[in-house]
């Protein structure tokens, strides 16, 4: 990947607010859902909050395969990741992302059985911009 496309996606990463993340149901059919990204190490690895009672958690649980797209619709920029999901439980990190606004979906704190995490782990890309597709290994 050259400097300049990994410079772009990173900043559309560091823009956006939240990511569309896409997993797969038992029927194989691609399911997408706006996340709120809680956390991203560079281009490799993101983590969102989720409930563990949620589809989401129930579909990454079966298949792990998954995908993950920011963009821009002001200057009509994008970035689609492609890699594995999994379900984490890791206290220390749930520690950390938690903030007091939380409480409305997970009444019992950090350690609510229903506050699961979901990381994203990439290992391809493809950015757009300009009319044109770049694909690139993280």
């Amino acid at each position: 990947m050259s400097s300049e496309i990994a410079e772009k996606s990173l900043n559309l990463v560091n823009r956006s607010f939240t990511g569309v993340l896409g997993t797969v149901d038992e029927n194989g059919i691609p399911h997408l859902k706006a996340m709120i990204k809680t956390a991203a190490n560079g281009l490799k690895e993101f983590w969102f909050c989720s409930n563990t009672s949620s589809k989401r958690v129930a579909q990454i649980k079966r298949n792990p395969n998954a995908s993950l797209y920011f963009y821009d619709e002001k200057t009509f920029e994008g970035l689609m990741l492609t890699g594995k999901a999994e379900v984490s439980y890791d206290d220390e990190k749930r520690r950390e992302f938690w903030n007091d606004s939380m409480f409305m979906y997970y009444p019992l704190g950090p350690s609510d059985p229903d506050f699961a995490l979901i990381k994203f782990t990439s290992n391809r890309g493809n950015y757009y911009n300009n009319l044109k597709n770049t694909d690139f290994e993280i």
